[in-house]
């Protein structure tokens, strides 16, 4: 197969290439788009690659929160000072993606923009009340992710950064995953949980599963059943049942939607333990 590889070295240039040609694809990483070429699974006209536009690769703190440029690694990610301050959980996700070599290769911006379901980070920062910077819009992460590998991204809009709320110092954030096989594997299910707390009371409780669902979920009326509350064992119990309940679970010859139900169930539960 033949395409045009195309090397904008502005966003503005990226977001016109784009708009010239129906069929091109962003690349940034290349980590799932280039086996996607190679299987056929996607037959871009053109790739614009990313690789050349040197101010999305950034991670800085600012007052409004921490910031993530789309080209910064996965593994200056988990590794990077300012994000395990920020929030460890966070770094848990991306320590958590594929192997050292894919980490070394992959973005964050990639990352989300596959809107793959069974990653690590979407479900960590869907906890976290992240957002989406476009080439002309914000976007709450809630509402990014609308399908298997599929985003709200219009054709042209190229995703620039991701930006974290800053998180209370009474806030706890915790990161849990399920694979059935190596560590490396995808999970089966995940769960993050940001939990802040008022004289031992729960002031505002965030739950995001994904990974055992097509795109990362939160339930806002679940979690509001916390609010004012010491989270004891019958309430974590309460909140995990629901989550398990409203799902709606993958189902294919990996993990039936039975089992991948009853994985959220538990790691909501240990989620909820953990930042009691």
């Amino acid at each position: 197969m033949k395409f045009e590889f195309l090397e904008p070295k502005t966003i503005s240039e990226a977001s016109q290439l784009l708009a010239q040609n129906a069929d091109a694809r962003v690349i940034a990483g290349g980590t799932a788009l280039v086996l996607a070429i190679q299987n056929k699974l996607a037959l871009p006209s053109a790739l614009v690659s990313l690789a050349r536009i040197p101010q999305l690769d950034f991670i800085r703190a600012a007052n409004d929160g921490l910031h993530l440029g789309a080209l910064a690694t996965i593994r200056d990610t988990e590794h990077s000072r300012v994000v395990r301050d920020f929030c460890p959980a966070l770094a848990r996700a991306y320590q958590v993606v594929g192997n050292v070599r894919v980490r070394n290769q992959a973005t964050v911006g990639g990352n989300l923009a596959e809107a793959d379901y069974a990653s690590d980070p979407p479900t960590m920062l869907m906890a976290l009340d992240a957002k989406i910077i476009s080439t002309s819009r914000e976007i709450l992460l809630r509402d990014f992710f609308l399908g298997i590998l599929t985003t709200a991204l219009a054709p042209a809009e190229i995703l620039t950064e991701i930006i974290v709320p800053p998180l209370p110092a009474s806030a706890r954030a915790i990161y849990l995953r399920h694979t059935t096989r190596s560590a490396e594997s995808r999970p089966s299910a995940n769960a993050a949980v940001v939990a802040d707390f008022r004289a031992g009371r729960v002031n505002e409780l965030r739950v995001a599963v994904g990974a055992a669902v097509a795109t990362p979920q939160r339930f806002s009326d679940i979690e509001n059943i916390a609010r004012g509350e010491k989270l004891s064992d019958a309430l974590i119990q309460k909140i995990a049942e629901k989550y398990a309940a409203r799902i709606e679970p993958l189902d294919d010859k990996l993990e039936s939607a039975w089992y991948r139900r009853e994985i959220v169930r538990v790691l909501v539960k240990r989620a909820l333990h953990a930042a009691a």
